[in-house]
């Protein structure tokens, strides 16, 4: 048995309201709280970036995985905003936390995926017996231009999540691809802002490729989705999920748990995992958990869990995921928050 033997989240203390963006842009608010189900969301300081971000998520993990970090053998970090183009982020990471030279690092980009990417990656690794643990990490500082819809929910976070065989908080009993070409949204090399296809995010990428997971890893395991106790898809803002949730024929109580994004943005890619660190955090032993993430490109990695016993002995080893989303918040002015993410820069003679 393979699974996630300890996990962790984290997100920056900064907010900026709807509202303070509207404003600005003289949009209207109320239809981005009302239609779009968004309220607030994170916002990084200076210092910083999914780098800073996944070390303190990643250790976290380590708090509850109750592991020595030299034990991991591969560090995978999914995001679309490493801070470098040629540098990778596994091996500051794998080095802050102390990992040893021989640990395996690499970088994923595959959109909003590239956290899920890294959890399939790793937990195959530890199936095949070629390492005991891996960390696999979805961490962004999204990115959205000035007065473009997706600024009202690019946001930042992380998840990370430790696999390994022994001390299992949740077994991971199948996996399951789903892909298509499908261009809905893209960034070129040197462009600082991604670029999207409007209302063709929704249909047919978004909702095509959840569904479509959804439905092959549910029907692979012969189960339906009153089988589950909770369900996590990517939220891009917070009406997609609780739609393509009612398609599938789940409950909103069996997504809300998971459902962070009207009060923290899209994370991108620590969008489903974060969700995932959230119900972890109030699942009991025994409950099935079915997460669906998507990348734009277009794909979603599926998996099932199994929460077991052990949780009730580590979720309180580490602070918890909307602990952290509902207190100690600083709220932002637009100039600030434009400051803070690079939409200004500073004129000097």
């Amino acid at each position: 048995m393979v699974g996630i033997v300890g996990y962790g989240a984290y997100m920056p203390r900064n907010r900026i309201r709807v509202e303070e963006i509207a404003k600005v842009w003289g949009a209207d608010a109320p239809s981005y709280k009302r239609g779009l189900m968004l309220e607030e969301k994170s916002v990084p300081s200076p210092d910083q970036d999914t780098i800073t971000m996944s070390v303190e998520a990643s250790k976290h993990a380590l708090r509850r995985a109750g592991i020595d970090p030299q034990e991991i053998g591969a560090v995978y970090i999914g995001s679309e905003s490493h801070p470098y183009a040629v540098k990778p982020s596994g091996t500051v990471v794998a080095e802050a936390l102390g990992a040893t030279p021989e640990v395996h690092t690499a970088d994923f980009e595959f959109a909003c995926k590239a956290g899920s990417e890294g959890m399939y990656v790793v937990l195959s690794q530890v199936e095949a017996g070629h390492i005991s643990y891996g960390l696999a990490i979805g961490a962004d500082t999204s990115q959205g231009a000035p007065g473009d819809a997706l600024e009202y929910a690019a946001s930042a976070g992380a998840a990370a999540f430790i696999f390994g065989k022994q001390n299992i908080v949740a077994s991971v009993d199948l996996t399951y691809a789903f892909m298509t070409d499908t261009p809905d949204f893209w960034r070129r090399e040197y462009q600082y802002y991604p670029r999207h296809a409007s209302r063709f995010t929704g249909e047919p990428a978004y909702f095509k490729h959840i569904t479509g997971c959804a439905r092959g890893i549910m029907e692979k395991a012969q189960m339906k989705p009153e089988d589950f106790a909770y369900a996590i898809f990517h939220q891009p803002n917070g009406k997609f999920p609780m739609r393509v949730g009612k398609m599938l024929g789940f409950k909103r109580e069996q997504i809300e748990p998971g459902w962070l994004v009207p009060k923290l943005g899209n994370t991108y890619s620590g969008s489903s995992p974060m969700g995932l660190t959230a119900t972890l955090d109030i699942a009991v032993p025994g409950d099935k958990i079915l997460m669906c993430s998507y990348g734009s490109g277009a794909g979603s990695d599926g998996f099932i869990f199994t929460v077991t016993d052990r949780i009730e002995e580590v979720r309180d080893m580490a602070p918890k995921t909307r602990v952290m989303l509902d207190s100690n918040k600083n709220y932002l002015e637009y100039g600030t928050y434009a400051k803070f993410r690079g939409k200004i820069n500073k004129i000097t003679e």
